[in-house]
């Protein structure tokens, strides 16, 4: 797992140009351009920057919005949420627990169970499909 406390000359060093602009810089890939918004096969979405398991597949729903979407994280631990209010808009950005890359924005209009989106760069995940190592 990344530590938090990498230089910014190492997360330059261990991520693309596109990732480091959204994980590190908090920046947001345009709407139905990721590579992760059709992905439907089971598996685990994990932190593209740490590696830190953040999503199951089976949480994942078709939310029409253009990014990867789920209903809940792997785990309680997994996410930190913190206010946003830039872009003149109050929102909840969430960020990897573990690195503290971000990873997009949770909003209250999700499906069952939870009523979450939790709404996610496919720049900010890298998917491992299950039973591959």
């Amino acid at each position: 797992m990344a530590d938090k406390h990498l230089t910014d000359a190492e997360w330059r060093d261990r991520l693309s140009p596109e990732q480091y602009r959204i994980l590190r810089e908090g920046g947001t890939e345009p709407p139905f351009s990721g590579a992760l918004n059709d992905e439907k096969r089971p598996g685990t979405f994990r932190c593209a920057a740490c590696g830190e398991k953040l999503f199951e597949a089976g949480s994942k729903y078709d939310s029409g919005s253009g990014w990867p979407s789920f209903t809940a994280p792997a785990g309680a631990d997994k996410i930190d949420e913190r206010s946003d209010s830039s872009h003149g808009m109050e929102r909840v950005e969430i960020r990897c627990s573990a690195c503290g890359g971000h990873l997009g924005h949770v909003f209250p209009d999700g499906p069952g169970p939870t009523g979450l989106r939790y709404c996610v760069n496919s720049a900010s995940l890298d998917f491992e499909p299950e039973g591959e190592d």
